[in-house]
């Protein structure tokens, strides 16, 4: 969830067609948890049509994140980065307790919202009628360049996090406010405000849950996310 691999390299990835071959990949027992956690979402990707696959890194990665997303060739790749790397097992420990499956399933409909994303080619790009907030004056090119990449990413990754909890909200209603808070308290451990990561305006629009609820008009928890995302838009930009 907090960092996003656009690119992989083939080489040096173990990737899965289904999530039910974790044994038959020569997986470890910490690389099984998680991927038998995210299972109900990414069999629910794959009926819904969407291309996702599950890579695994068979590499140390010590500074990756244990969770992220890559786009290749028109599919979608979630990418565990859990060898060598403390985060895998921290992550899991810091997990709500008696909803560690849960919380692995909105970890996973997390980077299904950014898989979205990158399949309807809006990946940075604002809904129409919106406009970017103006660059701050004074920056140099270098660090103008990152205000706005800042900027997008924190964008995205509020729309992933609705994407989330919508999920959340339609799976597992009665768990949604233990989701929810433990989602929040995650986004402001060391939070820096303003920054990438900083999605508590969104999240703080999605507390009720009836705001992610889907109608008619906002079939999909996408089209859901997306128009409580908005909103936070209004604000933000």
């Amino acid at each position: 969830m907090k960092q996003l691999f656009a690119t992989l390299s083939a080489a040096a990835a173990v990737l899965l067609a289904l999530p039910a071959s974790t044994q038959a990949a020569g997986l470890t027992p910490l690389e099984q948890r998680w991927i038998a956690g995210m299972t109900p979402v990414l069999m629910q990707a794959r009926s819904d049509g969407m291309p996702v696959d599950v890579v695994v890194q068979p590499q140390d990665a010590p500074d990756a994140a244990p969770l992220a997303l890559g786009f290749r060739d028109g599919r979608c790749k979630l990418v565990l980065s859990l060898r060598g790397n403390p985060e895998g097992e921290a992550t899991l420990t810091r997990l709500p307790e008696g909803l560690e499956a849960e919380a692995l399933e909105l970890m996973a409909a997390h980077e299904l919202g950014h898989c979205r994303r990158y399949l309807d080619g809006a990946w940075f790009a604002l809904p129409a009628g919106f406009a970017a907030a103006r660059v701050p004056e004074g920056l140099s090119e270098d660090l103008r360049r990152a205000y706005l990449s800042m900027k997008s990413t924190r964008r995205e990754e509020g729309y992933g996090d609705l994407v989330a909890l919508a999920w959340t909200a339609r799976r597992h209603p009665a768990r949604y406010a233990a989701l929810h808070a433990w989602l929040s308290a995650e986004r402001a451990r060391d939070l820096l405000p303003g920054s990438h990561h900083d999605t508590l305006a969104w999240l703080a629009l999605a507390r009720d849950p009836a705001a992610l609820a889907t109608t008619d008009a906002a079939p999909s928890m996408f089209t859901a996310a997306a128009s409580l995302w908005a909103r936070a838009l209004d604000s933000d930009e």
